[in-house]
């Protein structure tokens, strides 16, 4: 490398550190382009991705027939807002409704909208249909939940650097212990104002944290007991990453992982992000059965962007994606394999204290406190040796690569994995 070559990747984090928030605390690698389950840096390194920028990216980088799409569609028609009809949209619609077994969509850009859009549908629903008292609807929500950085959203996280100094807080919100259903039915049963129960079916920002087998079936029965509404937000572990084409579908037997057959929990309300688009273009969901969408009249609800050509053109593709190549089953069996290596190679260090997760979305503890900068150091130890993971939480990796990796790469990066912990134990 020379130094022009050199002095490109800090320039360009310059110029991000110059003008522009920071909000944000990047591992020091510039990317400039992406294939399938690899990204190259502006100095032309190879290097695995094993975030799939924030599970967004299932379909791999750059997917040929997602990027198709979104080409052949911006030729035509980008934006009409919704004051138009327009020639995709209804097509996007009906084919993700019946893709997840739902009545109805409404369709936003990213997966906090749709958290917030969630959220406003449940209160509306609960004051039209289930006689609550207006103003005084209450969602619960989990402890560690992390379902965006809006204002609404970080008043129930227990996320100290998400909320300080960025109240006043919105209230109508109570906070438990996620997998604790006991905890649940006690509001739920003195409680008669509870709208809504909102939780991630894997809790991913925590540090991959997944629940007790029966958690999810369980508390959904809990909601139809007292009558409130069940609200998976699947913005991270939906679309195949957990090796189910959703997280709530549990260990449901269907053959192709794809929801044709009868889910462990079917949502009330449906939230999806992320990966809708391959990681391609902001689309995000919120799937519900007619009676609850039909709450929603015009006016009250909506976006300018919110289910545009591109963003129906790209989502038909990057689903179809999911499918054609069974990527859940893909996801579930190269899961397995990568939980069943490295549990066998912590049994060799003393630096790994557990691994943890579902699928392709997983998770390994570091020996350290949240407050070292173990797992950091780690992080950059694995991009020195061509694979790009982030911290969670201090002392948490969290491994998430595309879904289109094949069995010969995933043991290419347990090898590299396994290299760079015996090499930091040094």
């Amino acid at each position: 490398m020379n130094l022009i070559e050199k002095t490109s990747s800090q320039k360009a984090i310059d110029l991000e550190n110059e003008f522009g928030a920071h909000n944000y605390h990047p591992l020091p690698v510039v990317l400039e382009r992406g294939e399938g389950v690899f990204v190259w840096d502006v100095e032309g390194k190879k290097y695995y991705d094993f975030l799939s920028a924030y599970s967004a990216v299932n379909q791999g980088h750059c997917h040929p027939k997602i990027i198709n799409a979104l080409t052949e569609q911006a030729k035509k028609l980008t934006l009409t807002s919704r004051a138009f009809h327009n020639d995709t949209l209804g097509n996007y619609e009906k084919y993700i409704c019946e893709y997840f077994n739902f009545d109805k969509v409404l369709p936003m850009n990213s997966g906090a909208e749709a958290v917030e859009t969630a959220i406003k549908l449940c209160r509306k629903y609960a004051y039209e249909k289930l006689g609550i008292e207006e103003n005084k609807a209450e969602i619960i929500v989990c402890e560690n939940n992390f379902h965006g950085r809006t204002t609404t959203i970080i008043s129930f996280s227990n996320d100290k650097d998400a909320r300080k100094n960025f109240g006043p807080y919105t209230d109508g919100f109570i906070k438990i212990e996620y997998d604790n259903l006991e905890v649940l039915e006690d509001v739920l049963k003195n409680n008669s104002n509870i709208a809504g129960f909102l939780v991630e079916p894997i809790q991913g920002e925590a540090g991959v944290y997944v629940p007790s087998k029966d958690y999810l079936s369980k508390a959904k029965e809990l909601c139809e007991k007292y009558n409130v509404l069940f609200i998976a937000d699947e913005v991270q572990t939906g679309i195949a990453r957990t090796g189910r084409l959703l997280a709530t579908c549990g260990n449901c037997s269907c053959p192709n992982k794809d929801c044709s057959g009868v889910p462990d929990v079917k949502p009330d309300i449906l939230i999806l992000g992320k990966a809708v688009s391959g990681g391609v273009y902001p689309v995000s969901a919120v799937l519900a059965c007619n009676e609850i969408m039909s709450v929603i009249k015009p006016g009250q609800h909506g976006s300018t962007f919110g289910g545009n050509p591109i963003a129906s053109a790209v989502a038909i593709a990057a689903l179809e994606v999911v499918k054609d190549e069974k990527l859940a089953e893909n996801a579930e069996r190269l899961g397995d394999l990568f939980r069943e290596q490295l549990s066998k190679f912590i049994e060799t260090t003393n630096l790994i204290i557990g691994v943890r997760g579902k699928g392709l979305l997983n998770a390994i503890l570091i020996n350290d406190t949240e407050d070292s900068s173990t797992a950091w150091d780690i992080c950059l130890k694995l991009r020195d040796n061509g694979l790009l993971a982030k911290p969670t939480h201090g002392n948490i990796i969290r491994f998430a690569p595309p879904l289109v990796m094949t069995e010969e790469q995933i043991m290419d990066c347990l090898a590299i994995i396994k290299k760079t912990i015996n090499e930091f134990e040094i």
